[in-house]
């Protein structure tokens, strides 16, 4: 029953577009990993990162836990992980040169936590490999499910 917004149609893909959220912050979060491992793209700044060293154990979290994120597989306890990380990074690196994350340069690492914090509420969406695992990816587009956009 639509309720003549057109709000019927567009909640028809919310699922999906939570698919979209995850894969895209996924992408850019391991760029921020594969800086730091590979030095793609380079930044001088982690010309000399040694692996074990907190950022590169930060790289490594970054590259291979976006990478998880980004194919949707244990999607929840990654999400979770990297929440955690990113709060703390914001209040290890950030928090010290001010409260203000537009000051202090946290604004990323806040909008990482929360984008993963809501991720390990909602879940991957249905472009995962986590669906696909539970059973639950079959309906591909909502369309196909009776839902259109209106």
């Amino acid at each position: 029953m639509s309720n003549g917004n057109g709000q019927d149609g567009l909640q028809a893909w919310a699922p999906q577009l939570r698919s979209v959220l995850r894969i895209v912050t996924a992408l850019l979060f391991m760029q921020h990993g594969s800086a730091k491992l590979f030095h793609l793209p380079h930044q001088a700044a982690f010309d000399h990162l040694q692996l074990m060293s907190l950022m590169g154990v930060q790289g490594i979290l970054e590259f291979f836990g976006g990478l998880l994120l980004l194919v949707g597989l244990f999607s929840r306890p990654v999400a979770f992980l990297l929440a955690g990380d990113m709060a703390v990074a914001f209040f290890m690196v950030h928090f010290r040169r001010g409260w203000l994350p537009i000051l202090n340069g946290g604004d990323l690492a806040v909008l990482f936590s929360f984008v993963f914090l809501y991720l390990w509420f909602a879940g991957p969406g249905p472009w995962s490999i986590d669906a696909r695992l539970r059973g639950s990816g079959a309906v591909s587009s909502p369309a196909a499910a009776g839902g259109r956009l209106s």
